[in-house]
């Protein structure tokens, strides 16, 4: 009986992993986001690899993230604010206007 309740618990354990995965950015607004026009951006704590591709720093917290567009980058000046709205959605609103919905990007392609 030991026996098999050890063989049992090995081959859920590498199961249970594969699930466990994913849900490592699913309470954070750490990753990459993706619009579709095909724009995307990536946040990794207080830092943020822009639309433009220009790297700069904002004010994170774990389920929100704002950031001025730096000087180098379209809209220079503008203030983006994000908020995650779930594991695959983020709301980003730049100023006054509407929010627009980002989603999680799936994995780089070369």
């Amino acid at each position: 009986m030991k026996g098999n309740v050890a063989m049992i618990r090995k081959l859920l354990f590498p199961i249970g992993m594969v699930f466990a995965i994913p849900a490592a950015h699913a309470d954070s607004i750490d990753g990459a986001w993706c619009k579709a026009q095909g724009q995307r951006m990536v946040i990794q704590g207080a830092t943020i690899l822009t639309p433009a591709g220009t790297r700069t720093q904002g004010d994170y917290g774990r389920h929100s993230f704002t950031y001025t567009v730096p000087a180098s980058d379209p809209g220079a000046g503008t203030q983006i604010r994000m908020m995650l709205m779930g594991e695959e959605h983020v709301q980003v609103q730049e100023n006054a206007a509407q929010p627009v919905i980002w989603n999680r990007c799936g994995p780089a392609t070369s």
